[in-house]
C-alpha cells in the first residue's frame, strides 16, 4: 500500500513554500499557496485540505500559530491574522482550486492513514527532541493527540528540518524511519532530515 507521492505532502508541504524569497513569487501568503498548487495531481490539494481541516477541528488558534511558525522558514506572518484564520484561508484556496476542476475522487487507502496505532511512539519522539522549545514540543504533542499522529509526525519532520541546533542520533532517525514506513510514507519524506544525524 503506497501513498500518492514519494515526497512530502499536505500542510507540511505548504509550510515548505515559505522560504526566504517567497515574497518574490507572490504578494500575499494566500496567493503563494494558490500559485504553488499543481495544475494536475488533485491528491496534493485534497491532502492539504484534509490536513488543514484536521488542524482547525483539533487545535486552538495559538497552537496553530506555533506550528505554522516552527514549520516555516519565513512566514506566514501572524501580525494581521490568526492561526485559525490563516488555516481557514488555506482550506479556502484548496476549495477554489477544486471548484474550478472536475470532481476529484476522494483520498483512499494509505492516503487516509491517521496513524492512531502509533500515537505513543510519535509523542515519545516529539518529547525526545530536546533542541525544540517546550512550546513547540507541546504544540506537536497536542497535534498528535487532538488531530492525528500522522499529521503531527509530518509537521515534526518539517520543524526538525528548519530548527536551529537540530541534531538527531542514529537511533532517533531509525525510529522516525520505522514509524514513517508503518505510515507508508514515500521514499523522500523521512530522509529529508537524515542530514541532521550527528556524527558518532
Amino acid at each position: 500500500m503506497q501513498r500518492f507521492t514519494e515526497f512530502d505532502f499536505g500542510v507540511p508541504w505548504v509550510m515548505s513554500f515559505f522560504h526566504q524569497d517567497w515574497s518574490y513569487e507572490a504578494d500575499t501568503a494566500a496567493e503563494l499557496v494558490a500559485r504553488r498548487l499543481p495544475d494536475e495531481a488533485g491528491e496534493n490539494v485534497l491532502a492539504v485540505r484534509r490536513d488543514a481541516r484536521t488542524l482547525l477541528d483539533g487545535l486552538p488558534s495559538q497552537t496553530l500559530e506555533v506550528l505554522w511558525t516552527a514549520g516555516s522558514q519565513y512566514g506566514p506572518s501572524f501580525r494581521q491574522t490568526t492561526g485559525a484564520e490563516w488555516t481557514r484561508t488555506v482550506v479556502a484556496v484548496c476549495d477554489t482550486w477544486l471548484s474550478a476542476r472536475a470532481e476529484e475522487p476522494p483520498l483512499t487507502g494509505a492516503d487516509t492513514e491517521d496513524g492512531l496505532a502509533h500515537l505513543g511512539a510519535v509523542v515519545a519522539e516529539i518529547e525526545g527532541m530536546g533542541f525544540l522549545t517546550a512550546e513547540v514540543r507541546r504544540a506537536l504533542a497536542d497535534c498528535a493527540r487532538a488531530c492525528t499522529p500522522d499529521l503531527a509526525l509530518r509537521i515534526l519532520l518539517r520543524v526538525i528540518e528548519y530548527a536551529s541546533d537540530a541534531s538527531l542520533s542514529r537511533e532517533q532517525y531509525k525510529r522516525l524511519e520505522d514509524i514513517g514506513s508503518a505510515l507508508h510514507y514515500g521514499e523522500f519524506v523521512v530522509p529529508s532530515v537524515e542530514f541532521l544525524i550527528a556524527e558518532d
